[in-house]
């Protein structure tokens, strides 16, 4: 996600942190530094110049009380919040059953991928959400609803053979009512045209949605503004869904130019599973690009990843101070579905600038976590309920019959041993995630030492 971007973001941190003093000859090495990493994330000459006059002129200024350099890295953090947008989205879905979402963007965008995401946020938060599928242009765009909303678990409404959307609209709106949430996919074009615009109104003044998102890839650019614009006039969109912006698209582009033109991010898609979708919160994206983390997001994500029930399982055992190699084999399974070691590494404040410094460590850790869950797998219940059993003769037969070393084994019982002490000692807000952060830093600094993952 912007990769390039924060990696020059966070060089730039750097040269400020490591400065001995904050004089003109560092602001202007910054604001040079900062210039062409902006530009080079395929962000507009003429936002970034407004950006580096602005840091330039403020920089200088002294203010009572604050550092110079924490003075300059919060206002690099405010002015490019600034210019992605002001404000976390949060849907308020009223009384009116059901509320209707319909997705709008051109062909190729993303839009049905991106609509069983939304229904499968939306069902996580306590929600009856489904599926009603009006794109009737391009082949097979029914069966993949339907596919992707199996895999959901979410109700999905198409009709394979009506070529009229309105009509199938029609035909489930009874049906559509005994859910309080509604995400509707359409058809999209090539280009934006006439035709695309006119399907567009009747469906917006037909159906009466109470949001419209358009649908944007990363990879759209500076084009963006355009696409934002064009359907605005259509049908006064609420809000962008930016996806793919795990690829190696720029991604700047397309989040300043929605900006411009006042349609606010709402979510930004960063993968093709279905928990591969975050609400975009400007503060604490641009947070997670200059290396200070987003432990929010990184909280959202793992309550989209995990079951309800497995969750408060979790909860519940943990605040019995128990912690098994079956919890630690459950616990391994959710990171594995969160994504890549490093990516997650980079939501957690201070963790992601190992990355910098050593570039291999993630993927072995990674590699390392698969192996101790082959390893727990050739293990027996009794086993991994009383890992206390586990003698030389247990471990030499479960490191036959997972291929994995006996010292990986012992490490990971060595590991698990620690974790379980964790758990026991630590208070019982921390099983719940109220935890405030003083005790929290409290715990790290006990056993982060002894830690070795």
């Amino acid at each position: 996600m912007l990769e390039k971007f924060g990696e020059a973001l966070k060089n730039t941190i750097k040269r400020i942190a490591s400065a001995v003093f904050i004089d003109k000859k560092v602001i202007e090495d910054v604001a040079k530094q900062l210039k062409y990493s902006m530009l080079e994330a395929d962000i507009s000459l003429d936002i970034t110049n407004k950006l580096i006059e602005k840091i330039k002129n403020e920089a200088e200024k002294n203010i009572k009380g604050i550092e110079k350099k924490e003075q300059l890295i919060k206002l690099i953090h405010d002015e490019l919040t600034e210019i992605v947008g002001r404000e976390k989205y949060e849907l308020q879905i009223g009384k009116k059953k059901p509320f209707k979402i319909m997705l709008v963007g051109l062909y190729g965008s993303g839009k049905t991928t991106t609509a069983s995401k939304l229904a499968f946020y939306y069902n996580k938060r306590g929600n009856n959400a489904c599926l009603l599928g009006l794109d009737v242009h391009r082949p097979a765009a029914p069966e993949q609803l339907e596919q992707l909303a199996s895999k959901a678990k979410i109700s999905c409404f198409v009709d394979k053979q009506e070529k009229n959307p309105m009509a199938i609209f029609e035909k489930f709106e009874s049906k559509l009512k005994q859910h309080n949430l509604v995400i509707i996919d359409t058809a999209g074009r090539d280009v934006l045209n006439n035709d695309l615009i006119e399907e567009i109104s009747v469906l917006y003044e037909e159906i009466k949605p109470e949001l419209v998102i358009l649908v944007v890839p990363a990879d759209m650019g500076k084009s963006a503004s355009a696409q934002a614009l064009g359907f605005k006039k259509a049908c006064n969109i609420n809000g962008v869904i930016i996806t793919r912006m795990d690829g190696s698209a720029k991604g700047g582009g397309a989040l300043t130019s929605c900006a411009e033109t006042n349609s606010n991010v709402m979510f930004i898609g960063t993968g093709e599973g279905l928990q591969d979708i975050e609400s975009f919160n400007p503060s604490a994206f641009i947070s997670r690009l200059l290396g200070l983390g987003d432990i929010e997001a990184l909280i959202e994500k793992a309550k989209l990843v995990m079951e309800e029930k497995d969750s408060e399982k979790i909860e519940s055992r943990l605040k019995e101070g128990k912690f098994t190699l079956t919890d630690l084999y459950e616990q391994i399974k959710a990171m594995q579905k969160m994504g890549p070691l490093d990516k997650i590494a980079e939501m957690i404040p201070g963790i992601g600038s190992i990355k910098t410094k050593l570039p291999d460590v993630f993927q072995v850790q990674e590699n390392k976590l698969k192996r101790w869950k082959y390893a727990i797998d050739s293990m027996t219940l009794k086993e991994r309920e009383n890992p206390e059993t586990l003698n030389s003769g247990r471990i030499a037969r479960i490191s036959k019959g997972s291929n994995v070393p006996t010292n990986e084994i012992r490490e990971m019982i060595k590991q698990h041993k620690l974790m379980k002490e964790f758990v026991s000692g630590a208070p019982k807000d921390f099983a719940s995630g109220q935890m405030d952060q003083k005790t929290m830093q409290k715990l790290a600094k006990k056993f982060g030492r002894k830690m070795h993952f």
